[in-house]
């Protein structure tokens, strides 16, 4: 390390050693649990003790006959979540850029970014109380002479309301970092686009958009890792078994084999969702540089 620099910037350095033990003392310590998904792990024996079994707890997994299953759901949820997760906010930054009364453009913006910060325990119990069968949708639908609706246990409502609410939850957190990257544009390229004739509309698309593009390629990104997670404290408390058949995915699935007392089918799937999630973002961050410049990847 530059001796120089260390010194111009030893604070800065110092800054980063709690962020450091963190990740030191809760994600890579951890990691080393990760052997008994290649041990028939037993209680009494403990990690040391249990003996190895290669990759048997693996096939164990792939052999399952709801493997299968919780990865269609899985992978369903999570490529309508990363469209819509990746669309919304974009929408929602163009829109605020263009609200010229600051009190309203604050507002709308306060509303949008508070829900990022709330809990999925609390408002998956704000949701389930909206749309429960005696909930107040359902009475309103009742009062209008409707019959009530199974919202949570219907397979297409559930995975509706699961896509609506998780971008409903996010889209004002994602939102500001767009504005923050449209605040960085020249104002000149649109005084020059507005002198050729370009209206509001090409303006948008042709600088706005394209001003954008190495953001949203690097949000787009970042949300592939999350791919197998598919959103997990959210339909962790929002499903119930009425919907496994479209709501269980990897995430609910393992931790239930964890509950059974599998703790080494439950590390062997663990393990397999955070290996595929890095592979993911690996290949997401080639094809970006392939296709979209160097300059687009993370790395």
């Amino acid at each position: 390390m530059n001796t120089k620099l260390y010194k111009k910037y030893k604070g800065a350095y110092l800054l980063l050693i709690p962020a450091l033990l963190f990740f030191i003392i809760f994600s890579y310590i951890p990691m080393s649990g990760l052997v008994i998904a290649f041990k028939d792990f037993r209680l009494g024996l403990g990690v040391i003790g249990s003996p190895w079994c290669g990759f048997e707890n693996f096939q164990i997994l792939f052999a399952n006959e709801n493997f299968i299953r919780v990865i269609r759901n899985t992978l369903f949820i999570s490529f309508l979540k990363l469209f819509f997760v990746l669309i919304v906010p974009v929408i929602l930054a163009l829109m605020l850029n263009e609200v010229r009364l600051s009190a309203f453009k604050k507002g709308i913006q306060t509303l949008t970014f508070i829900p990022h910060f709330i809990s999925w325990v609390i408002l998956s119990g704000v949701f389930l109380m909206i749309f429960g069968i005696d909930g107040p949708l359902n009475n309103l639908i009742v009062q209008s002479g409707g019959e009530p609706i199974g919202f949570m246990t219907n397979d297409i409502w559930f995975i509706s309301i699961i896509i609506a609410t998780g971008v409903w939850q996010t889209a004002g957190y994602t939102a500001v970092i767009y504005i923050a990257a449209i605040s960085s544009i020249n104002p000149n390229l649109y005084d020059a686009a507005s002198v050729d004739g370009a209206n509001r509309w090409q303006q948008t698309w042709y600088i706005t958009l394209r001003a954008l593009q190495p953001t949203i390629i690097i949000m787009f990104i970042l949300s592939v890792g999350g791919v197998l997670n598919s959103g997990f404290d959210q339909i962790f408390n929002m499903y119930n078994p009425q919907v496994y058949d479209v709501g269980d995915i990897l995430g609910t699935w393992l931790l239930r084999r964890f509950e059974a007392l599998d703790f080494s089918g439950a590390a062997a799937g663990g393990l397999l969702q955070s290996v595929l999630g890095m592979l993911l973002v690996c290949l997401t961050n080639f094809a970006a540089k392939r296709f979209a410049g160097k300059e687009s990847g993370l790395w």
